[in-house]
């Protein structure tokens, strides 16, 4: 059996406020994007066991070991490869991803399991942006995560993708966004007014120049200040493509969007190389809400 876990996209990303736990509550539209982890699950005669490519993700503490302990999976006579397309630290979701697939192979009954008293909440004990990944196809995803709203298929749009030679840590991210509030508070407003709200009826209607004129994270400006790798991977994706980058995550990749592939693949051929690696990617789903 060969699962693929599609990479993901923050189309907004609204960092709400921190609780006493120290996780932070968000409002974000994500869609998952066309570059994929795989992972080979087969039957071995001998001794099961896991191995990642590269080599330094093959550990006990990768999500999709972790995701299979989860869903009751027993492993002693499976021989399970994870393969992975998605950089590492980009803002991608490629862990929380590979996750997500272990689960809803086990949740649709094609690998032998354990079902939980709730996949949601296995999902979120494993990282906040795996529940989002179960649900197939774009969503806004609020909370802690845990909360996920269907958006329904995703429209025939590309990612143009900027990846500067930079990683930035998730928990790192937040604290930079945590000690630049306590300079510049975030602005409150209703929910209904929230950019993430309107990004989603945007994407539901396929209203191509309304999503575009929302794309936004909070994190942009604060690791923009401290990775200039970023900052300039952001000027040079909006050079070559006449709109502004928006960071996914906390970084470090950037995107901008397109409505057709020859756009996309035009502003990519003008991308300068040196401020990191670029590929075109399209919005996808599972197929599920088609």
């Amino acid at each position: 059996m060969l699962l693929r876990a599609p990479a993901k996209l923050n189309l907004t990303l609204e960092v709400l406020d921190r609780l006493d736990d120290g996780y932070h509550r968000i409002r974000s539209v994500m869609s998952p994007i066309a570059i994929f982890d795989e992972i080979a699950v087969e039957g071995t005669a001998g001794a099961g066991g896991f191995d990642a490519v590269p080599a330094n993700l093959n550990n006990a503490s990768n999500l999709v070991v972790r995701a299979m302990r989860a869903a009751g999976v027993d492993g002693s006579a499976l021989q399970v490869t994870l393969r992975k397309g998605i950089p590492v630290g980009a803002g991608l979701g490629g862990g929380s991803s590979d996750a997500a697939a272990v689960l809803a192979a086990v949740r649709d009954g094609r690998l032998a399991g354990a079902a939980p008293a709730s996949w949601t909440q296995t999902a979120r004990t494993l990282g906040s942006d795996v529940p989002f990944f179960l649900a197939g196809g774009p969503a806004l995803v609020e909370a802690t995560g845990e909360r996920v709203t269907p958006a329904g298929s995703a429209p025939p749009w590309w990612a143009l993708l900027a990846m500067p030679p930079q990683n930035v840590a998730t928990a790192g991210a937040y604290e930079l966004l945590d000690r630049a509030r306590l300079q510049r508070p975030r602005k409150r407003g209703s929910r209904l007014e929230s950019r993430s709200i309107r990004a989603l009826e945007a994407l539901q209607r396929a209203d191509f120049a309304a999503l575009a004129g929302l794309l936004d994270n909070d994190f942009q400006e604060a690791i923009c200040a401290e990775y200039p790798a970023v900052a300039a991977a952001a000027r040079a994706l909006q050079a070559a493509s006449g709109r502004p980058a928006t960071l996914t995550g906390s970084g470090a990749a950037l995107f901008t969007l397109f409505e057709s592939w020859p756009e996309a693949q035009a502003a990519a051929a003008r991308f300068d190389r040196s401020f990191g690696e670029v590929c075109v990617a399209q919005l996808t789903d599972d197929g599920s809400w088609r």
